[in-house]
């Protein structure tokens, strides 16, 4: 059986959206990706009604099993964080009308999953999911990476049979990819 994943890394400006589809041995293949830009001259409605349409077609034409989106997190600049904020909810808003479940990812569980580090850069997680889809090119921007990182993120939790969060990030039965990411899923949980 394979799970179909849409994943989104949010923003107003640029916000990524991958779709994966990943089998229950974890081989994960890329169906689709890409990033919808907006201007910041546009009004705040217009950019958002942007990204609400995009999400709309691609939730009509890959019909995903599951959305996975980035966790809003606190930044120091406000006024992104309020985008990426926006962003969110537009996205979870047309999964909800369709009835998706939606799965929320922060930054650092998702670098955690595909590279065993809550810490790696964009590089390193662009690399990894470049070689965990088995692509010939990495994705770009980093905003499709991300959201290819996020569809796999969720999808390897789903498919593991057990939340890494209820056994804890020092069991010896997790991998030590999966050790970090209990390590990080628990540091943002103490962070909120």
């Amino acid at each position: 059986m394979t799970l179909r994943v849409l994943g989104v890394d949010p923003g107003l400006t640029r916000c990524g959206i991958g779709v994966v589809d990943v089998e229950r041995n974890r081989r994960a293949t890329m169906v689709a990706v890409g990033v919808v830009g907006t201007s910041p001259d546009e009004p705040l409605d217009q950019r958002l009604l942007v990204i609400a349409t995009a999400i709309d077609e691609w939730l009509d034409r890959y019909e995903p099993q599951v959305l996975a989106v980035e966790r809003v997190f606190s930044q120091l600049n406000v006024s992104t964080v309020m985008g990426v904020a926006q962003a969110s909810g537009v996205v979870i808003a047309a999964a909800a009308r369709r009835g998706i479940p939606v799965a929320l990812h922060t930054p650092s569980e998702v670098k955690a999953a595909v590279t065993g580090s809550g810490s790696s850069n964009k590089d390193a997680v662009t690399k990894l999911v470049t070689k965990i889809l088995r692509l010939d090119a990495p994705p770009r921007p980093a905003d499709a990476a991300d959201a290819l990182a996020l569809a796999i993120t969720h999808a390897w939790r789903a498919g593991s049979g057990a939340s890494v969060a209820t056994t804890g990030p020092g069991s010896s039965a997790l991998t030590p990819a999966q050790r970090a990411w209990a390590e990080a899923e628990a540091k943002a949980r103490r962070a909120r």
